[in-house]
């Protein structure tokens, strides 16, 4: 009989390769324990196994008279179903767009909204760049204020969007933190762009794999007119992402990218677009990476979200908890172990007297945890985390520009992912407890261009692990 799983690890035996080790400074090896789910996460075994089994009878999709071909065909808009079912969206008014991630989603729909430079994008400081820098190269773009724990500040919200009343044309707003972990109130700010005459897009990256996304019937004012995420961060790491929004505003204009599939009729004169989706991906589309993450939605919405979610608020708790307890540490975003339910788990933290650089590559190198360190594509959000002011934010950028990286500011984050475990957090945690002892057995060195610390004489073999590649 196949023992049952500890209460905190009730998913693994889904996933695949959470038991693979990896060598450390010292020789030995070690389980990889993959803290950085926030970045990608690994795939489902049920992914794996599902995309090897659709490989087999991979062939091209659209107009192929072929049985392979047309059951391809079959399963990527069966994908693409489920993808707009799992956010709530009728399939009659709304479309799925696949691209490649929600970085490439929300360029695409930056550059179909035809803004006029004077137009107003309305977003926040705690974005991740991706939903943010595309706004900049077509219009005006706003950024609502922070609370000093890294909250959205509403009040701010409420106030920008009152002064730039009737130019303000969209609210472009993350749903979850990829820095902190805060969940923001889509449905309620929602309301207030469309009241203000505005649509809203919600980048759903980080929060579609850890809460239900719901974008609702057009006839709710709550309703969410755009959500853009991505299937590795869900799981299915196999490069696809999607663009969901109305079939109306996607039926007019120019496709920001043309080529093959996206017509119905060209001659030497004219074009006739096809409607949508098909007019917005160009070219050969990732069918295998559609595939993937179908299996990925279907796995989790076996699971259920809610069990989901507190599984990782059960991790988050009890990470919170412990890392209060090591000596020097600062937790970033809310420290609260009590209010773990109402975040993510996505933990931001230093090292008193540490770089943040230092303490990734100790953590890796010695210790097999997988973290992130720096900024998180994130800078504006960071250094206000941070504190720093505008004369300390500038002097680190001209140092940064000059090539020198070895002072950039940042932070440690952890992240979990539906796969971790307590006792993963506490192996965190006793290595941190370790850093601050002094027990760190490699002498590291600090590449001053990109800020990284490298342990003296260690080679990664990696054309012993990948041979193919080698």
């Amino acid at each position: 009989m196949t023992p049952t799983p500890p209460p905190s690890a009730p998913y693994r035996e889904r996933f695949v390769g959470l038991e693979i080790p990896v060598p450390l400074l010292d020789g030995r090896q070690r389980p990889y324990i993959n803290l950085d789910n926030a970045a990608s996460t690994p795939p489902l075994r049920s992914v794996r196994d599902g995309v090897n089994q659709f490989l087999d009878y991979y062939a091209s999709v659209h107009r192929g008279t072929g049985f392979k071909s047309q059951l391809s065909t079959w399963a990527f808009e069966q994908a693409r179903h489920r993808c707009l079912e799992f956010v709530g969206a009728d399939p009659h008014t709304h479309t799925c767009v696949f691209i490649k991630n929600t970085t490439e989603a929300i360029n695409k729909l930056a550059r179909r909204m035809a803004l006029d430079p004077q137009d107003v994008v309305l977003t926040t400081t705690m974005e991740h760049h991706s939903d943010d820098l595309p706004w900049r190269a077509v219009c005006q773009v706003r950024h609502v204020g922070l609370l000093p724990d890294g909250r959205l500040d509403e009040d701010d919200f409420d106030r920008q969007l009152a002064e730039h009343n009737g130019r303000v044309k969209l609210v472009a707003v993350t749903g979850a933190s990829n820095v902190t972990g805060y969940l923001n109130p889509l449905h309620r700010l929602a309301r207030k762009a469309h009241a203000a005459g505005a649509w809203i897009v919600a980048d759903c990256a980080q929060l579609a794999p850890h809460r239900p996304v719901d974008v609702r019937g057009d006839a709710d004012p709550e309703h969410l007119d755009f959500v853009a995420l991505s299937a590795h961060k869900m799981y299915a790491p196999y490069g696809t992402g999607a663009l969901i929004g109305r079939k109306a505003f996607f039926e007019s204009g120019v496709p920001d990218a043309v080529g093959g599939g996206t017509v119905e009729v060209v001659t030497i004169d004219d074009v006739a677009w096809a409607g949508p989706p098909d007019r917005e991906e160009a070219g050969s589309p990732n069918v295998v990476g559609a595939v993937a993450w179908a299996l990925a939605i279907a796995e989790l919405q076996s699971i259920g979200m809610a069990a989901v979610a507190q599984h990782e608020a059960e991790l988050t708790e009890h990470a919170l908890r412990r890392l209060a307890a090591v000596p020097g540490l600062q937790l970033y975003g809310d420290p609260d172990p009590a209010r773990a339910a109402e975040r993510l788990g996505v933990i931001p933290f230093s090292l008193h007297g540490r770089s943040h650089f230092e303490i990734a590559a100790i953590l890796g190198n010695e210790h097999g945890i997988g973290v992130r360190s720096g900024c998180f594509c994130a800078h504006p959000y960071v250094l206000h985390l941070l504190g720093l002011d505008r004369e300390q934010a500038a002097e680190s950028r001209r140092r940064i520009l000059e090539g020198d990286r070895r002072d950039m500011p940042g932070m440690v984050r952890a992240s979990f992912g539906l796969y971790n475990t307590l006792q993963e957090v506490d192996v965190l945690v006793e290595a941190l407890l370790a850093i601050t002892r002094g027990e760190v057995s490699g002498h590291y060195t600090q590449d001053p261009q990109t800020g990284e610390y490298v342990p003296e004489a260690r080679v990664f073999d990696f054309p012993s692990v990948l041979p193919q590649l080698g």
